[in-house]
């Protein structure tokens, strides 16, 4: 009798084992797949679903924004690329990495440490297959020539403070070994790259942290004195069948083919794809050249929402849009100077003040969707303050991870689902302009550690006069252009508001652990 309930004991615990496992399995094919669509310079005001002023119009961008939710104060980390793209990753603000303030160049050394936990990493733990297909820099770790391993030793005085080298001499590099860092060392299952913006040497594609074709050519550069806009890039090496004009629908093509290569698969998927455009140069295809009344800027964005509009095809092809999340945002606000504004009547950065690298609005507000079919009210508006660094705790809560390293990310999952209007946990939020200026946002309040920009708008830096404001304050809600700074007026805001952003500069990062 003991060996028969034995027996029965044995086969009953085995059966519940595989069910459990059955039911981890189809919790796993459960999971939603994630597409992070990331523009590289796009405006608050380039989205006419933001701006409808009929100077350019984004009708792809915007039944996306309608379908899903659309975020009125939604901000990038930093003004400029690739500190954004480094908290985009690790919800972590940008200058607690190795590179405090500014941009890495084509050739600079990977920033995301080796153990840091990413977005990616994490989603490949949880059985996610991981890709990442278009603008990358954030570093690669180039392989030197024999004999040239001093070109790796940082610089002692670096301007920006940076604990790793920004660029490198391409006549120290072996181009004929992969680089030893890149996509697949940080999470990515698969990877299709350029090293960083397209107006960067070297012009060149990576697969899989491998060089598509070798950067054996050169060009001598274009549209070099137009004050970085136009069709402008450096002069530098570049693949031989390297075309600028092709770069944007290559990686588009790269990205419907991902998804269309996932139909017939269980495992759920993120893809990060991380345009080229509408940063310069603006080279729109001869199809919409004309498509928007904003010059070619302009008709690079609706070329821009064009490229969109081909993704969220091919997610509806693969037979996969209604468990897939889609994430729309921009790294950064828009290059468009005040001559450009006059000139079109157009403001890429809508009403709000400066543009791409500054500390003032225009510089990080940023149009920032997401729609997750069946989760997400169609037509929602939320007036939620959130960063792009909150991707990685808000990813986690939606697939059920319990911890994160990203002390800087909050999960935006409740303000998603309409269960609040706020994101939960998250008191204040920071500002970084390419220069190293910090502001902090608080409720209404805005408080801008210096003067002036801190980026590429006028007056960069301003020394205060005696008895003159160190900072500036503004009412975001009554005041959004950043008109009135009432730093003199409100010391007891100016006091709380400077503990506060202390405190977050102060505490400690994990990388620091």
């Amino acid at each position: 009798m003991r060996k028969q309930l034995y027996i029965y004991f044995l086969i009953l615990s085995v059966i519940l084992m595989g069910c459990a496992n059955n039911q981890e399995h189809t919790s796993k094919q459960g999971q939603p797949n994630i597409i992070y669509i990331l523009a590289d310079d796009l405006g608050y005001g380039d989205v006419s679903v933001y701006n409808p002023s009929e100077k350019i119009t984004t009708p792809n961008i915007d039944r996306l924004a309608e379908s899903g939710i659309r975020f009125t104060d939604a901000h990038s980390p930093s003004s400029v690329c690739t500190p954004t793209r480094y908290s985009i990753l690790t919800g972590q603000y940008p200058w607690r990495s190795r590179l405090p303030k500014s941009v890495l160049s084509g050739y600079g050394r990977a920033l995301i440490e080796q153990d840091q936990q990413t977005v990616a990493s994490m989603l490949k733990e949880q059985g996610y297959s991981t890709a990442v297909i278009g603008k990358w820099h954030l570093g690669l770790d180039w392989v030197v020539k024999e004999g040239r391993e001093a070109a790796l030793e940082i610089p002692v005085d670096n301007p920006n403070g940076a604990k790793i080298l920004t660029t490198m001499n391409p006549d120290d590099i072996d181009f004929s070994k992969p680089p030893t860092d890149g996509p697949l060392k940080h999470g990515f299952d698969y990877s299709y790259i350029l090293p960083a913006s397209l107006d960067m040497e070297p012009y060149c594609y990576l697969k899989n942290d491998t060089l598509v074709e070798l950067p054996t050519g050169h060009t001598e550069g274009n549209d070099l004195n137009t004050g970085y806009t136009g069709a402008f890039w450096r002069a530098g090496l570049m693949a031989p069948g390297f075309d600028m004009r092709q770069v944007l629908p290559t990686f588009t093509s790269q990205a419907e083919n991902y998804i269309r290569n996932q139909k017939n698969t269980e495992k759920p998927y993120f893809l990060y794809f991380a345009m080229t455009a509408p940063h310069t140069p603006w080279l729109p295809a001869k199809d919409f050249e004309g498509s928007s009344q904003a010059g070619d800027y302009g008709d690079f964005v609706t070329m821009v929402d064009a490229m969109v509009g081909r993704v969220l095809t091919a997610l509806k092809e693969s037979g996969k849009e209604e468990n897939t999340i889609v994430f729309l945002a921009s790294d950064n606000g828009p290059f468009w100077r005040p001559a450009f504004v006059e000139k079109y009547d157009h403001r890429a950065a809508y009403i709000y003040r400066g543009m791409k690298a500054d500390a003032w609005d225009g510089g990080h507000r940023i149009p920032f969707m997401v729609r997750w079919p069946g989760h997400i009210q169609p037509g929602s508006v939320s007036n939620a303050t959130t960063t792009l660094a909150n991707l990685l705790a808000t990813v986690a809560d939606i697939t059920g991870v319990n911890q994160v390293k990203g002390e800087d990310s909050y999960s935006i999952l409740p303000v998603l689902l309409g269960k609040t209007d706020k994101v939960p946990g998250q008191d204040a939020v920071v500002h970084h302009s390419s220069k190293g200026l910090f502001a902090i946002r608080y409720g209404d309040w805005k408080l801008i550690e210096g003067r002036g920009s801190g980026g590429f708008s006028e007056p960069v830096f301003y020394d205060p006069k005696p008895g003159e404001a160190p900072g500036q304050l503004f009412n975001i809600k009554d005041d959004p252009s950043e008109t009135f700074d009432l730093y003199q007026q409100k010391t007891e805001i100016v006091k709380q508001l400077t503990i506060k952003l202390d405190s977050i500069k102060h505490l400690k990062s994990v990388n620091d652990l």
